[in-house]
């Protein structure tokens, strides 16, 4: 014989249980809302200022070209040019070049530009800027550093480049002193003295400064930066 037990339920407790339910997972709804809301805000404004930000490279870059000057003057950073690769180092070649279409100026906009032909990387060091680094220690080791090519230079390829350049090693010697020194006090041998080249100096000294002969060599060789420090650093 089974015996049934009647269930008492209480109804308050269930019902107080259903509320709390529903605002819990009203809660998560809202906060599922806040953050989606939050995540697109944030991408609206990284949109917003990644076009600001490129219109502003554009706007300045407009502005530089737009010299207000003529067209065939214009340097090579505002123009487009329909370069030969296929030409024979070193000759020189001509080209047809356009200025760009946000660039202002004057006469015809396609024009005829002369250049070497050669490479970006092929220039001379008086033909591009380097940036320099000062943390070197040795005058005999290298590093490698960005370039880029004068604004009126046309040459192929990448305009910005990678070059190896010797360190730029100095311990404190200067030019202008080493220079001053020499003339006032180059016939004692001073000047040898004060870059490190001990037996120069002592032999300049008990000669007089070879007779003077000896002091305007020097001077010519400190001028011209031909004779300097003696452990091989440079001139600041």
């Amino acid at each position: 014989m089974i015996i049934r037990r009647p269930i008492h339920i209480n109804i308050t407790s269930a019902i107080l249980l259903i509320v709390l339910n529903g605002v819990h997972y009203s809660n998560m709804a809202i906060n599922h809302m806040e953050v989606s809301s939050k995540t697109e805000n944030q991408k609206n404004t990284t949109n917003v200022d990644f076009i600001t930000n490129k219109q502003k490279s554009q706007l300045s870059d407009v502005s530089l070209c737009s010299t207000g000057g003529n067209c065939s003057e214009l340097p090579a950073a505002c123009i487009t040019c329909n370069f030969n690769y296929s030409c024979i180092y070193g000759q020189m070649q001509s080209v047809t070049c356009d200025a760009r279409p946000n660039v202002q100026c004057h006469g015809e906009r396609e024009f005829k530009r002369s250049l070497l032909c050669r490479y970006c990387w092929q220039t001379e060091s008086w033909e591009h800027s380097c940036v320099l680094k000062d943390n070197c220690n040795s005058i005999n080791s290298y590093y490698f550093t960005n370039c880029s090519v004068w604004s009126d230079l046309l040459c192929l390829g990448n305009r910005k480049f990678q070059k190896r350049l010797r360190c730029n090693w100095t311990q404190g010697y200067k030019w202008s002193t080493a220079l001053i020194i020499s003339i006032t006090l180059g016939g004692f041998g001073a000047d040898r003295f004060y870059l490190g080249h001990w037996q120069e100096g002592i032999g300049k000294l008990f000669s007089f400064g070879g007779l003077g002969v000896w002091t305007l060599i020097d001077v010519t060789l400190i001028s011209l930066h031909y004779l300097g420090p003696a452990d091989g650093s440079l001139f600041i």
